[in-house]
């Protein structure tokens, strides 16, 4: 299949280390804009660091939303106040939520996004999608990527170090969602993009490397996670999809935070299904699910807080998610059975 036209737009600056929030300042400069700055933040995040972002924008003229969530309802809420604030641009300030519900509003009301995470636990921080979580479930938006990203360490490792890990889990993700990229590409003709493949697998590299020090958390570990998150973001970029971040352990945790009482962490349950989708493609699912004891995920339904029942409902139900994404799922999906042993011989189900 040959290669559709698609747009790659990329970052213009990204900026991580210690401290770094006050350089928000210089790239709203160079963006030329001083006032009708949003910022979209969650209600704990603001409370926590409120002086340091005013801090951070002492002499601008700005305005703040805070998000509750992710989801459908409240990113209307929030689009329908921003049209009041007529923002130049719209600063996503904390996790993963306020930056997706910030990067959608900027995309809906046609205006930069400047990424700004306070913690590291997932890929959207840099990525041309935003997860909004609709009335059938989660969906992955289309919307343009942040133009800025500052990243300030310390900031990010003073999170809970459950995020830090959460992160690297979703990282390593990417070992399962290439290879079912590439089997789509096999048996469906799919268009693949090798280099941005590469990048992704790259990251999830780049923390299995760094996993003894991730675990111990700490400033350079959160340097280590955002350069990977920020590299898978890039990959998405390039390929113009969520192709080399997200497969078949993706679709695993949208059905498991559709139907389990108390859905763990995005990136804990994605590297649980890391577990059972390489094993389903033949590959060294051992190996993975050592790496992820060692960064200190979890890699049990009872790690994750789940009961089993869960855990293999998901299994069977994956394949229904996302239908037009193929992946080592197939177009059936799993039976009961066949999900029940496959949670059961990787050690996921007791």
């Amino acid at each position: 299949m040959q290669r559709r036209e698609h747009r790659i737009e990329l970052p213009k600056r990204i900026i991580i280390g210690v401290g770094v929030l006050d350089r928000l300042r210089d790239v709203l400069a160079d963006l030329g804009v001083k006032s009708n700055i949003l910022v979209v933040t969650g209600p704990h995040v603001y409370a926590r660091y409120r002086s340091r972002l005013e801090g951070a924008l002492e002499g601008f003229e700005y305005t703040v939303i805070t998000a509750r969530s992710s989801s459908l309802e409240e990113v209307e809420r929030v689009i329908e106040e921003a049209k009041d604030a007529r923002p130049r641009v719209i600063v996503g300030f904390g996790g993963g939520k306020a930056i997706d519900v910030a990067k959608y509003t900027a995309f809906k009301l046609d205006v930069d996004a400047v990424s700004v995470p306070t913690a590291a636990s997932h890929d959207g921080i840099a990525s041309p999608f935003a997860s909004i979580k609709g009335y059938n479930g989660p969906m992955s938006i289309r919307v343009k990527a942040p133009v800025a990203i500052i990243a300030d360490t310390k900031i990010i490792a003073e999170a809970p170090q459950r995020l830090l890990r959460a992160g690297s889990g979703d990282l390593i993700a990417k070992l399962t969602a290439v290879r079912d990229w590439r089997l789509a590409h096999k048996l469906k003709g799919e268009y693949y993009g090798s280099y941005a493949a590469s990048l992704a697998l790259l990251s999830a590299r780049h923390v299995i490397r760094y996993a003894s020090l991730i675990r111990r958390g700490g400033v350079e570990a959160a340097h280590v996670v955002v350069e990977g998150l920020i590299s898978s973001g890039v990959a998405m970029c390039i390929a113009g999809s969520t192709r080399p971040a997200s497969g078949s352990e993706h679709l695993f945790s949208h059905a498991l935070d559709l139907i389990a009482p108390r859905p763990a962490l995005h990136g804990e349950q994605v590297a649980v299904g890391t577990i059972m989708m390489m094993y389903l493609h033949g590959g060294p699912w051992r190996k993975v699910r050592a790496i992820l004891k060692k960064i200190g995920l979890p890699v049990t339904a009872k790690e994750l807080g789940i009961d089993d029942y869960y855990i293999v409902k998901a299994l069977t139900m994956a394949h229904r998610v996302r239908p037009e994404r193929y992946t080592i799922l197939g177009e059936s999906g799993l039976t009961w059975e066949a999900a029940e042993r496959l949670a059961r011989v990787t050690g996921v189900i007791s």
